[in-house]
């Protein structure tokens, strides 16, 4: 009986251990989880702040006046 009592009693302590790891593992992964979403957050705003300034600089580029056309041959250096 004694045996018996103190393979309980070393089973229990085993498996208060492993709910302690697990806790503590549960608590870092939920910490993680935060920090990972605030970084999709931003990531999302940053995304979505680009997104407007494309769309602003292709309407400034279709508004803005045609380029006239000009040849890369007249514009040689002097020394040429």
């Amino acid at each position: 009986m004694a045996t018996t009592s103190r393979a309980r009693a070393g089973d229990e302590a085993r498996v208060e251990r492993r709910l302690e790891d697990l806790e503590v593992k549960l608590a870092f992964t939920e910490d993680l989880l935060e920090k990972l979403d605030a970084v999709v957050v931003r990531q999302q705003q940053q995304i979505d702040l680009l997104t407007r300034e494309l769309l602003e600089l292709k309407r400034q580029g279709a508004a803005a006046e045609p380029a006239t056309w000009r040849s890369l041959r007249e514009e040689l250096p002097p020394h040429y």
